[in-house]
């Protein structure tokens, strides 16, 4: 497996790197999270990148890539902190349609997803904040085919301001994937999160208008899940090279005892564990994107471990830049406070990291069943 990149993947790295340093400066990034996100950042990342595209196909108005691309971009948003409406609606809502959705439903939802205009998201943890692939705290019930939706989806990324619903919903058949027709009529609930970049809202339901994408959407579900997985481990992989590289910075600036505290032989030894989980997370997060950009059928390996190994390391990582930043590092002004919080929310974000080594034990038969 050879992960160098393509002239063109190099390229879309190096114009997300230089548009997003120009764009999502700490202090735009901070405006942005009070708001939801930056709406004109959006538009250009959507429009002259076309970063919600990548993964589409072509023949439903996407630009043809793979998973793989969408990871590279995340990597880049984690890493300035940028919120963005990407994992909801790019990701999330934009897989359960390309897996669950025939081809009538991939001609009307994708096309505005992938130019960026249609915001949609997916409505799936249940009360618990379970992202269960065999149930839902929503029920579906369609008498003569007119299928209506009652319950409630908490944890739904950027549910508030989300234009589209898609909602995982019990029926008699199964699990299955919904199309919202009456987004207006579902009640949201903004919820804080731990992370100010992150958006999350309550959404209750209540005999709301719905169409089938799937009535049966397990093994829907279950590719959906891993796609989240590898998605939310390459913004992790962002944010802990940004926790590294502000580290090693300021460990150049500081002076203590006459000297910069970065020529300590003791914080050198602590900054090198850093470089190396960070690195370890990358491989780990490209091998998951790679699987899923090839539709691999070790994907789910892959997915579980990457969400495992990232979410530990980027705690990791955030620990080590708030202690060798010192006091500083938990004041609202320095950015470390942001790292911290995203590596808390995102370790949480689909599931722990025990929960998907278990997964992971249970694949490989070192767990039972």
């Amino acid at each position: 497996m050879d992960f160098s990149l393509t002239d063109e993947q190099n390229e879309l790295v190096k114009t997300l790197r230089a548009l997003l340093a120009r764009h999502a400066t700490p202090a735009a990034g901070r405006t942005a999270a009070a708001e939801g996100y930056d709406s004109k950042l959006w538009q250009v990342l959507a429009e002259e990148v076309g970063v919600a595209s990548l993964a589409i196909p072509e023949e439903y108005g996407g630009a043809g890539f793979t998973w793989f691309e969408t990871g590279l971009v995340l990597e880049a948003l984690g890493y300035h902190l940028a919120p963005s409406p990407l994992l909801s609606s790019a990701v999330l809502a934009a897989a359960a349609v390309l897996h669950a959705g025939d081809e009538a439903d991939r001609e009307r939802l994708l096309p505005g997803i992938a130019e960026g205009s249609t915001l949609a998201t997916l409505a799936w943890a249940d009360g618990l904040g379970k992202w269960n692939t065999a149930g839902s705290g929503i029920a579906a019930t369609g008498p003569d085919g007119q299928w209506t939706l009652s319950g409630t989806a908490a944890l739904v990324l950027d549910g508030g301001t989300a234009d589209t619903i898609l909602a995982v919903a019990a029926t008699p058949e199964g699990i299955g994937i919904f199309e919202v027709l009456d987004p207006a009529g579902v009640d949201r609930t903004e919820v804080p999160a731990v992370d100010p970049t992150l958006r999350f809202a309550t959404l209750a339901f209540r005999d709301v208008p719905a169409r089938p994408l799937a009535l049966d959407a397990s093994a829907a579900l279950e590719k959906v899940r891993d796609i989240a997985l590898m998605a939310v481990s390459c913004l992790q992989v962002g944010t802990a090279q940004r926790g590294l590289d502000m580290t090693v910075e300021y460990a150049g600036q500081r002076v203590q005892f006459g000297r910069p505290i970065g020529s300590f032989q003791a914080l050198k030894h602590r900054m090198a564990d850093m470089l190396l989980k960070v690195e370890t997370s990358r491989t780990t997060a490209w091998a998951a994107a790679w699987s899923a950009g090839t539709d691999a059928p070790d994907l789910p390996e892959r997915a579980a471990a990457a969400k495992a190994w990232c979410s530990e390391a980027l705690d990791y990582v955030a620990s080590e830049t708030v202690q060798l930043h010192g006091g500083i590092a938990i004041t609202w002004e320095h950015d470390a406070q942001l790292v911290f919080k995203r590596a808390h929310a995102t370790s949480q974000l689909f599931g722990p990291a025990r929960e998907h080594r278990r997964r992971l034990g249970r694949s490989l038969g070192f767990v039972p069943a």
